[in-house]
């Protein structure tokens, strides 16, 4: 890792991909790229917007089993989930020992907070941050990979 670097590259986990049409978009990359994925996961969510406001989602998206790691998050309209006619990388994900700090480090380097969910214990479990140059981080609370991890295992029976 770079010395002073807000983030370590080895904590990167996936690349996201937000799909106004799901499920061409996850069709598409099993065909011409090869990808298996694991069940689409998520659900009602709220999420804290910047000023405070709260903002209640459905957010819903699925993980590749083929590495490296793709999600494709179903699109959301008028949020930061929306792709708004543009395709490609939506951001990069990150595991984070302390999504409040990360955010915090990533703030003070110029990044706007687009969206935050609290967790359990009155931190942060993740975070949404995005650059002046339109690159777009998403940090996600360490404590959830184990439960995560479940959303890429390959299925029962499949080697």
């Amino acid at each position: 890792m770079i010395k002073n670097a807000i983030l370590d590259p080895g904590d990167q986990f996936h690349i996201g991909i937000v799909a106004a049409d799901f499920e061409a978009t996850v069709a598409r990359l099993t065909e011409v790229l090869g990808y298996e994925w694991g069940p689409e996961v998520g659900g009602p969510v709220t999420v804290d917007r910047p000023g405070g406001a709260a903002v209640d989602l459905d957010l819903r998206c699925v993980y590749s089993i083929t590495v490296p790691r793709l999600e494709v998050v179903r699109s959301i309209a008028n949020t930061l989930w929306d792709p708004a006619g543009e395709a490609g990388v939506h951001h990069i994900g990150y595991w984070s020992d302390d999504v409040a700090a990360d955010t915090a480090a990533l703030v003070e380097h110029g990044y706007l907070a687009e969206a935050t969910r609290p967790g359990a214990q009155g931190g942060l479990f993740f975070a949404f941050l995005r650059s002046a140059d339109g690159f777009r981080v998403e940090l996600v609370d360490r404590a959830a990979e184990s439960g995560l991890s479940r959303c890429w295992a390959a299925p029962e029976g499949v080697a």
